[in-house]
């Protein structure tokens, strides 16, 4: 293992996190750690999305990448009994996400 030099200036370590990390002991262990706290509510981020329309809520991209496999109802529930249907399922599912993200000057289905 080789140890990495120390940077000449520390940088402070932001953690965002969610709702649930609200709690006294949560907070606790994220300032103990180091870590400055940035725990918002979605009340709060709906009233600065009321105040200003064009700044987005963050998310975690773990969290928006779980609900897009999601929408394919065949992968949560894991019918598949061998491992590589599923995996090439998950493939598949991956591929058409990226699909639906590529910008489009024409359409597909009508040429």
């Amino acid at each position: 293992m080789v140890k990495r030099p120390m940077p000449a200036q520390r940088r402070s370590k932001h953690l965002c996190a969610d709702a649930g990390y609200r709690g006294q002991s949560a907070l606790a262990t994220i300032e103990a750690h180091g870590y400055i706290p940035h725990v918002v509510d979605r009340h709060k981020e709906t009233e600065i999305k009321r105040h200003n329309p064009k700044k987005k809520a963050r998310r975690w991209v773990v969290e928006v990448c779980h609900s897009w496999f999601n929408r394919f109802r065949k992968l949560p529930v894991r019918y598949e009994k061998l491992e590589c249907s599923f995996v090439a399922l998950n493939h598949l599912a991956a591929a058409i996400i990226a699909f639906r993200k590529v910008k489009l000057t024409i359409s597909i289905i009508y040429g």
